[in-house]
């Protein structure tokens, strides 16, 4: 009868032996703490070209990142695309391949001929020539130096120049809106932006300008016979005082952090003035467009500086090739230093802890995001653009911030990934 117990305690020690790993594993555990967490073998990250695949999926995205001339990711990188406000980043590579970052811009207070004793017998002059920041107190301070050269009486009046720059104010690929909504009247001598009191877009800055001159004159003690007005100046007039922009790279950089279509128009027809002699909205593209076929890029479509066309057309290898010309010149980080940051201007709210300097661009249905994002695995600035066309911004943003953190994050050179392999 006591077989059976046997024959039970044999075959339950036999299966305890059997057991004996598993159940030693688990009574250490039970002693230490809680039971070790067994882990699954780690896979191996997704390349990081075949997250940014994932991202475009079938839309219609156009990538390119490269650094150095070596291309390490592209997507559609060659077919042309609209790159609405990235156009002022091109405008402005332009200007600094012309003009210097230090360059000031002039405005005069001129007249046929000098005063004597006092008294000019004539007109006085505003001439502009191309600052688009002109306003109240910068007419004031001009003002104040024309009363220091001891200007007493204007026997005739204030005259605001309406050259030299042509007066267009249209271009190849607008909407018939954009001269009301987007963006005011481009003038040589430009006067608080060129919009009236109420944010109008005027198309008399100057007679403005020269009606704020002679008032300022005359608060300060100088007769002006004449009522202001406007019209094209005459040759032959003499200097009698000058008030300078701030650097241009200054202006390039509110222009850019902010995306000011008035600016640029009004810049481009001073870039076109300085290339081809004439200042207006074709001879600036014409003068972008020779930089950009220039340095890498033959193929680009320009009309206007402000990139409100729809008749622009760039391609992201292109806007690459671009930035890599930019780097070797003594101006690169200048540009650069001139385009947003993160949560600054037009990137207000948007790539929070990515080291990034681009210009954003939007018009219907069209997103745009160039310029340099700080690379982990170099340890230096790369270039990149991302032109898309037919998303909601919301989306388009939202692929274009995911795609400058894998370049910043985990992008590295085609050598490198390979050795990752």
């Amino acid at each position: 009868m006591r077989v059976r117990p046997l024959l039970v305690s044999v075959l339950v020690g036999a299966s305890i032996l059997a057991a004996a790993p598993a159940d030693a594993a688990i009574a250490a555990a039970r002693e230490d703490g809680p039971p070790a967490r067994v882990l699954a073998p780690r896979r191996a990250a997704p390349d990081w070209r075949t997250r940014i695949d994932g991202l475009i999926g079938g839309r219609g995205i156009s990538v390119a990142i490269g650094n150095d001339g070596t291309f390490w990711y592209r997507h559609l990188a060659t077919v042309p695309r609209i790159p609405a406000s990235n156009e002022k980043l091109l405008l402005s590579m332009a200007l600094l391949d012309r003009v210097a970052p230090a360059h000031r811009i002039a405005t005069r207070a001129m007249a046929l001929t000098p005063p004597v004793d006092g008294m000019l017998a004539g007109d006085l002059w505003l001439v502009g020539n191309g600052d688009p920041e002109i306003d109240r107190e910068r007419l004031t301070a001009l003002a104040e130096d024309v009363v220091a050269t001891g200007l007493a009486r204007i026997d005739g009046s204030v005259v605001a120049d309406t050259g030299p720059f042509d007066r267009d104010w249209w271009a190849v690929g607008w909407k018939d809106y954009f001269q009301a909504d987007e963006v005011p009247f481009p003038t040589a001598l430009t006067f608080e932006g060129n919009v009236g009191p109420g944010g109008s877009h005027i198309e008399d800055p100057e007679r403005r300008a020269a009606a704020w001159f002679t008032n300022e004159l005359r608060r300060l003690g100088v007769e002006v016979t004449g009522k202001p007005r406007m019209e094209a100046a005459p040759d032959g007039l003499v200097k009698l005082a000058t008030i300078r922009s701030d650097p241009l790279i200054a202006i390039l950089g509110r222009m850019n952090r902010d995306s000011l279509n008035f600016d640029a128009e009004v810049l481009g027809k001073f870039l076109g003035s300085q290339v081809n002699g004439v200042g207006s909205i074709e001879s600036g593209a014409a003068a972008v467009d020779a930089f950009t076929a220039a340095n890498g890029a033959p193929a680009f479509e320009h009309h206007d500086g402000s990139g409100l066309s729809y008749a622009n057309r760039v391609t992201t290898q292109g806007v690459v090739k671009l930035l890599w010309a930019a780097d070797a010149r003594d101006w690169a980080s200048k540009l650069r230093f001139s385009l947003p940051t993160t949560g600054q201007g037009t990137l207000e709210g948007r790539l929070f802890h990515v080291r990034v300097r681009a210009k954003t661009g939007t018009l219907s249905e069209i997103s745009a995001l160039s310029g340099w994002v700080w690379n982990r695995a170099i340890g230096d600035w790369i270039e990149f653009s991302i032109v898309s066309l037919g998303l909601y911004k919301s989306t388009a943003i939202d692929i274009e911030d995911a795609i400058a953190r894998i370049a910043m994050r985990e992008a590295m050179p085609p050598a490198a990934q390979r050795s990752a392999a």
